[in-house]
C-alpha cells in the first residue's frame, strides 16, 4: 500500500511539473477539444500523446479493444497503477477524455 501511495504521489508531482504544456491542434488546425486538454495534463505522463508510451505499465491505448463502457470503468474506477479518476475529474470530463481515448485507436 505504501509503494502504491508513493507512486500515486510521484505521478501527481510529475503532473504538476509538467502541467504547463498546451495541446496541439488537430491536422485541421482547429483547436484541441475538452478531451485533449484533460488528457494532455492528466494521461500522457504515462500513456504518451499518442497513447503509446506505456510508462509504470500503462497500456498502449492505440490497440484497447475495451468498450467506451469499459473505459470509463477503466478511468473512473483505476487498475492496478492507474490511480481512479472518478473523485479528480467529473462525469464530463471523464467522458471528454474516453472520446479522446478512443479516437487514439489505430485505424485499420
Amino acid at each position: 500500500m505504501r509503494t502504491s501511495l508513493i507512486g500515486v504521489i510521484t505521478v501527481m508531482l510529475a503532473m504538476l511539473a509538467c502541467g504547463g504544456n498546451s495541446a496541439p491542434a488537430d491536422m485541421a488546425g482547429a483547436a484541441p477539444s475538452k478531451g485533449d486538454k484533460i488528457y494532455n495534463t492528466q494521461c500522457t505522463l504515462c500513456h504518451g500523446k499518442d497513447g503509446g508510451l506505456g510508462i509504470s505499465g500503462a497500456k498502449d491505448l492505440r490497440q484497447s479493444t475495451l468498450t467506451r463502457e469499459e473505459v470509463l470503468a477503466l478511468v473512473s474506477n483505476g487498475k492496478g497503477a492507474m490511480a481512479p479518476y472518478k473523485n479528480v475529474l467529473t462525469k464530463a470530463e471523464i467522458s471528454a477524455v474516453v472520446d479522446h481515448v478512443l479516437g487514439l485507436r489505430k485505424k485499420e
